[in-house]
């Protein structure tokens, strides 16, 4: 065998063994991992935004209670500046941070009676801001939203026993979303959560709703326990600087 044969035999050796490899490697990947690439496409569009404005609706499960709040926001990138202001409960208690301002520390007031304390300060990590919140101020947002599912996917992906599912025309509130589902079929410490849920506004692309259920307990339908969704999002609106002041007039400070 002269070398020419020899050496198209070696190279259509590694051929079928780099397309054996590569059939393998697709064959053995995670069944998150398609649903990790999408959700991080979904991220980048939200970490493309200047600023925003929302209605922001949240159900999680703080020091064993469920806490469920509704608030109209204000998001804005550079500088990370957010404004809250309750409407369920609490209603009208106004929440400001930016951050590089105020020492690092947020501002915050309440309403009615509460009213004569005035406007505090607190340090967004500190206890009494995290009273009735899993997540501080500091990471507040729909790309950080994102950001702490994909990190829980990467997570459980190290893992089997997991099922994907995907919804490409469902709804929301009239809109139209593709949802992403995630389950688990047997309780272990590696899963916080038996079924999570992602929804991507298919018009913009951004991710607006991230739902978690418990597993499900003596037979019982899984219970949904934590929820965030951002609704009505107004991009790039030209925040300024009053939007995030204490001085705003049309605040209550």
């Amino acid at each position: 065998m002269d070398g020419r044969r020899l050496a198209r035999r070696s190279l259509w050796g590694l051929a079928l063994l780099l397309f054996s490899a590569i059939a393998f490697a697709q064959e053995k990947e995670h069944q998150l991992a398609p649903a990790i690439r999408i959700a991080k496409q979904s991220m980048k569009v939200a970490e493309g935004l200047d600023d925003y404005t929302a209605n922001f609706f949240k159900r999680e499960i703080v020091r064993g209670q469920t806490i469920v709040h509704s608030m109209a926001v204000k998001l804005r990138k550079e500088p990370f500046s957010v404004y809250m202001r309750f409407n369920k409960p609490h209603d009208g208690r106004e929440v400001i941070y930016v951050e590089g301002q105020n020492n690092g520390k947020l501002l915050a007031h309440e309403t009615g009676i509460k009213s004569v304390v005035g406007t505090v300060s607190l340090s967004p990590k500190s206890e009494e801001a995290m009273a009735e919140s899993k997540h501080p101020i500091t990471e507040m947002g729909i790309a950080n939203m994102a950001k702490h599912l994909i990190e829980q996917w990467e997570f459980e992906s190290k893992y089997g026993e997991c099922e994907v599912k995907y919804y490409p025309d469902a709804k929301l509130g009239g809109r139209a979303v593709k949802v992403i589902e995630s389950s688990h079929p047997i309780p272990r410490k590696q899963f916080p959560y038996h079924k999570t849920r992602l929804f991507i506004d298919k018009e913009t692309n951004l991710p607006i709703r991230i739902e978690h259920f418990a597993f499900p307990v003596n037979g019982q339908p899984a219970q949904r326990i934590e929820e965030f969704t951002y609704s009505n999002v107004q991009t790039n609106v030209g925040l300024k600087e009053i939007d995030f002041n204490p001085q705003n007039p049309n605040y209550g400070f």
